[in-house]
């Protein structure tokens, strides 16, 4: 194993960050662009994904932009050979779009739920699935999914997304042996963090948390979780859940 600048050294690398354009993903993508990686950034909005291009590109480093809807299964075959057809191969793949709308179980429309499913499980599924099988017939490479805490601890209001996130994990426990051993396949169980979401919720939901630190997070605070699991430093780590979430138990 080399030396700890060795390790964290993405120079050369391709990554692909869906929700990439703001928050958790923005802060991993600029987090893997500042150790030399290239980057696609992929979300609904083009202009923010461009915006986040334009930083990576001041590095000294290469982006895409590429506007899609991470909920449709054709759009991340569209994703895949986007990505593909401009730098030539995917070393990390970061499943971050997502979303959990807050509805009481019994108000949730069918469209509402699918929409949840769709975003939170079923295009990360296909992406993963696409990209993953493409690592494993190369030099293999690194899928990150991420999760919630709500996958595992009762959240109310947000039923159908934890069940999607908790969907998500089983997935990327069967991904890590069905793609291994070229290819490793871990999940962020993100706790509360400080992102545009959050925005919406009462002030006092910002600055306190029911974890260990008392607090949400701050979106940075992902990151070096992200450069470990993308990087040699954890490469006998697979299939494994990595709690990010200041302690929520």
């Amino acid at each position: 194993m080399g030396s700890m600048d060795d390790l964290f050294d993405f120079t050369g690398k391709v990554a692909v960050i869906t929700g990439g354009s703001r928050g958790l993903g923005c802060q991993m993508a600029l987090a893997y662009a500042a150790r030399g990686a290239d980057l696609v950034i992929a979300s609904r909005k083009l202009e923010n994904c461009q915006s986040v291009v334009g930083e990576i590109e001041a590095m000294g480093r290469q982006g895409l932009a590429l506007s899609i809807d991470a909920t449709q299964w054709d759009a991340m075959d569209e994703l895949t050979h986007a990505a593909y057809e401009h730098f030539g191969k995917v070393d990390i793949l970061v499943n971050n779009a997502g979303k959990p709308p807050a509805i009481a179980s019994h108000e949730i429309t069918e469209r509402q739920f699918d929409g949840v499913v769709n975003l939170n499980f079923k295009g990360p599924f296909r992406l993963a699935a696409n990209v993953g099988r493409r690592m494993a017939d190369a030099e293999g490479g690194v899928i990150i999914n991420i999760s919630s805490m709500a996958a595992v601890k009762p959240v109310p209001g947000v039923v159908p997304y934890s069940g999607a996130k908790a969907a998500l994990n089983a997935m990327t426990v069967s991904l890590a042996y069905e793609l291994g051993p070229k290819v490793r396949v871990n999940a962020i169980q993100a706790g509360p963090f400080l992102t545009d979401i959050s925005k919406a919720w009462p002030e006092e939901m910002r600055r306190r948390a029911p974890n260990a630190m008392g607090r949400p997070g701050s979106p940075e605070e992902v990151v070096t979780t992200a450069l470990y699991l993308a990087s040699d430093a954890s490469r006998f780590v697979t299939g494994a859940i990595v709690a990010c979430d200041g302690g929520t138990g």
